[in-house]
């Protein structure tokens, strides 16, 4: 039976049998979105600082999520590319554990069965109702959403079931990168749990802004109307990033209109940082990720920091935090909130950013460890980076390189520290190598096995 359809027969059997029995456990929504820059919407990420937003696209319901809860001026994807980000959102660790583990033996099956955010819920709270819709794409782990433990899922999905490359265009049907289906398969399951008074998980995993570019024509007229930035010229991308804001207005009005945001978590982040180029985009004067250094696949500020934000009860509507958070919080923020009565396993990396989103944005994330660890190993260069307090080092293997940037000072990352600060750099680099051996990290470059 057709997903609709489902929740169409469960929706008139609950006006028969009503299910009240969960309505005081929060519900939890996760809008990821591809491939979005830090500086991708029109919202200043950085509150004073106008090279923090996009000059040409806009943004209207991103800006109004800034508006209605806290945005984090240093939010960080657990890596630079999409599906290791997508795993560790699921299983709260850093990639370095598992990263394209195609020569990780055992990965796999410890990966089907490990504790996860759909998991975790049921056990804090057996009513708990989750779904996935959008990309999935945990590649090289043939795992879907329900062996995960997903109540409802558009199955497993990668990129090509949201445009293939080299079929960019106006969207054939008024659905760019399924945006509205995506969307329209999410409404469906907040109407359906709200009517059953069911606590939720919702995660959205957006294809946009990730390549190819799909639009609504309507959209692109009208920004071929405005004058392009210095730093974001095309119209096209403009628009997709519309289309996908749209997307995420009708999930805001949707919550307002039911009155649920007395009881709903939202976050918003994207998987990674911008591209560092468009193909077929106009000649731009600033780089497309400015001020930060670089884009997606790097671990340079402008392929690890992202837009992210938290709505919730008890966040103070447009407040700013400071405070380094990364995607890998997600499941130990939504463990506390829901009352998970375990202790989470050691292996978790991430730490609650509830103190911090009900707080005033000051103060620390607890993690196990007082630092966040980003690498990359089998089938990419072998590139690994480590973020302690204003400090960030930077390792790339191939070359035995170390870098250390100051980012309070430095956000664009072009003053090396590394040798002006040796005794800094060598501490950082102690405690990246030591955590890396800890968890068995692959720090040896893989040739990519043969079709």
């Amino acid at each position: 039976m057709p997903f609709l359809q489902r929740l169409f027969a469960t929706a008139v059997l609950l006006t028969v049998f009503p299910d009240i029995s969960s309505a005081e456990s929060p519900n939890f929504i996760v809008i990821v979105t591809d491939d979005q820059s830090w500086v991708g919407s029109s919202v200043e990420m950085k509150p004073g600082d106008a090279r923090t937003r996009s000059d040409f696209y806009l943004t209207p319901h991103i800006e109004r999520i800034a508006r209605m809860g806290m945005r984090f001026t240093q939010g960080y994807a657990p890596a630079a590319s999409c599906c290791p980000t997508r795993r560790a959102l699921q299983t709260g660790q850093c990639p370095a554990r598992h990263e394209y583990n195609a020569d990780r033996r055992g990965w796999t099956e410890t990966y089907s069965n490990q504790l996860n955010i759909p998991r975790m819920l049921k056990e804090a709270n057996k009513d708990y109702v989750t779904a996935h819709f959008g990309k999935w794409d945990h590649r090289y782990d043939e795992i879907t959403p329900h062996q995960q433990g997903y109540d409802f899922s558009d199955g497993y999905t990668g990129n090509g079931t949201g445009g293939s490359k080299g079929s960019g265009g106006p969207a054939a049907t008024p659905d760019p990168k399924r945006i509205n289906t995506i969307t329209d398969n999410a409404l469906h399951f907040i109407d359906r749990n709200h009517f059953q008074k069911k606590p939720f998980y919702l995660q959205i995993s957006h294809y946009a802004v990730h390549l190819d570019i799909f639009y609504n024509q309507s959209t692109l007229e009208a920004f071929r109307k405005r004058t392009p930035g210095q730093k974001h010229t095309m119209p096209e991308f403009a628009a997709m990033t519309s289309d996908l804001d749209a997307g995420i207005g009708r999930i805001l009005d949707k919550l307002e209109s039911l009155e649920m945001l007395q009881n709903t978590w939202l976050i918003l982040m994207s998987d990674n940082g911008g591209r560092n180029d468009i193909p077929k985009a106009p000649v731009a004067h600033e780089h497309l990720n400015a001020p930060l250094r670089d884009g997606k696949h790097s671990f340079y500020e402008g392929g690890i920091r992202v837009p992210f934000f938290v709505i919730g009860p008890g966040v103070k509507p447009g407040s700013v935090s400071t405070v380094p958070v990364s995607g890998v919080d997600i499941l130990p923020t939504l463990a506390e909130l829901a009352g998970y009565p375990n202790a989470l396993p050691h292996t978790i990396d991430g730490g609650s950013l509830h103190n911090v989103a009900r707080g005033v944005g000051d103060g620390m994330v607890s993690r196990r460890h007082p630092f966040l660890v980003f690498h990359q190993g089998v089938d990419r260069s072998v590139v690994s980076a480590i973020r302690l307090g204003n400090f960030k080092l930077v390792k790339t293997w191939a070359e035995d390189r170390l870098e250390l940037f100051d980012l309070d000072r430095d956000i664009s990352e072009a003053n090396d520290l590394s040798e002006t600060m040796a005794s800094k750099t060598e501490e950082l680099h102690k405690v990246l190598l030591q955590y890396l051996t800890d968890v068995r990290a692959d720090t040896q470059p893989r040739r990519k096995k043969k079709k």
